[in-house]
């Protein structure tokens, strides 16, 4: 793990993130990724059981993902060296003699707390110096059917996860970047008016009709009939957007997340599941399209951006527009100072605030 003093690269530890889509492990296969500058080995044991250890032997720093694993333990090809994969306990050193005082079971390899589900390996990323032991369970995907599709997008961005967040909840970009006769355009600038309040960790967008001007919403409208819709968005700490869309018995879900991989580059990840239009030929294929252009269409930017962002160029955020990416960084500063003096987290938002803007 990272030495405590460490400088400060504006990551927050303490939390759960997707590390690797789930899919992309097979059988007794080993992944890697990357996670807040951690490299990691990724795996399932014999007893299907999702396991994250640093990429890395305690003994001399060889990859454990170029090693070999059974099932049971991951073997370190550099000395032989085994570790049982979800706690990292050192199971046998082949070197040692009979008679050597090195007890083998006090050896670990630096294991994550991971668990496997919504499509991802969740791991858990202590703070600094802190207890590897979450407090809280991983985030789930909220549903509220027994049937229903889901399915994944995911984009990598050049730039600090602060920026990639900031430009999530973002809501004055849409008609310049995401110009399309599926979405909207330019000429479909109006004046919104949002309510947003205080939830544990994060803000609310509270419930209210989805906007005139997207032609998905408006399909969405036709469909419902006479239901009513509601949208309800919620962001929470650190990096989580939750977007719920409700017309009746139908409904839309997703999950948002921008995970640093290193203080320099981040992911976005979308899990999305809905109940309606499940009969329609090809939706899927359709959402997927459309979803892989409008992500794309936020990556260009945000790879455009990093080439301003290099120059270290002053920055400004304006009201009411940019109050969603004050309150994010008010909410980092007051989870930190919690963390640093132990006492109770001030939430910097005190009550419900209306934003006017026009997008």
């Amino acid at each position: 793990m990272p030495e405590t003093n460490a400088p400060d690269d504006g990551l927050l530890r303490g939390f759960w993130y997707p590390a690797l889509r789930a899919e992309r492990v097979h059988g007794r296969a080993l992944k890697t990724a990357m996670l807040l500058g951690i490299p990691l080995a990724l795996g399932r044991d014999a007893e299907g059981r999702a396991f994250a250890v640093r990429d890395s032997c305690p003994h001399r720093g060889m990859p454990l993902s170029k090693g070999w694993f059974d099932g049971h333990h991951l073997e370190c090809s550099y000395h032989g060296w085994k570790f049982e994969p979800v706690s990292g306990q050192c199971r046998e050193v082949p070197s040692l003699l009979p008679d050597d005082k090195l007890d083998v079971s006090k050896v670990y390899a630096t294991a994550f707390p991971c668990r496997e589900h919504d499509g991802y390996f969740w791991v858990y990323v202590p703070e600094r110096g802190a207890s590897a032991e979450p407090q809280e369970q991983a985030p789930r995907l909220p549903t509220f059917s027994d049937r229903y599709t889901i399915t994944h997008l995911s984009a990598e961005l050049p730039c600090h996860v602060d920026h990639g967040i900031i430009g999530l909840m973002d809501p004055a970009h849409g008609p310049f970047v995401h110009q399309a006769w599926w979405w909207r355009t330019r000429h479909s600038i109006h004046e919104k008016r949002k309510q947003f309040e205080p939830i544990p960790m994060g803000f609310r967008m509270s419930a209210h009709t989805p906007s005139s001007n997207s032609a998905p919403y408006k399909l969405l409208r036709m469909y419902a009939k006479a239901e009513g819709i509601t949208t309800t968005i919620d962001f929470v700490l650190p990096n989580r957007r939750y977007e719920q869309i409700h017309a009746g018995k139908y409904w839309f879900s997703s999950m948002t997340t921008v995970t640093p991989i290193t203080a320099e580059r981040c992911r976005i990840d979308v899990v999305a599941a809905w109940n309606i239009f499940r009969h329609v030929p090809l939706v899927l294929p359709i959402f997927r399209f459309f979803g892989k252009k409008f992500m794309g269409q936020d990556q260009r930017t945000m790879e455009i951006q990093a080439e301003g962002l290099k120059h270290n160029p002053s920055l400004m955020l304006i009201d009411d527009a940019d109050r969603p990416a004050k309150w994010y960084f008010a909410l980092k500063s007051a989870y930190l100072e919690s963390r640093r003096t132990g006492q109770p987290m001030q939430h910097p938002i005190q009550g419900p605030v209306t934003l006017r803007w026009r997008s």
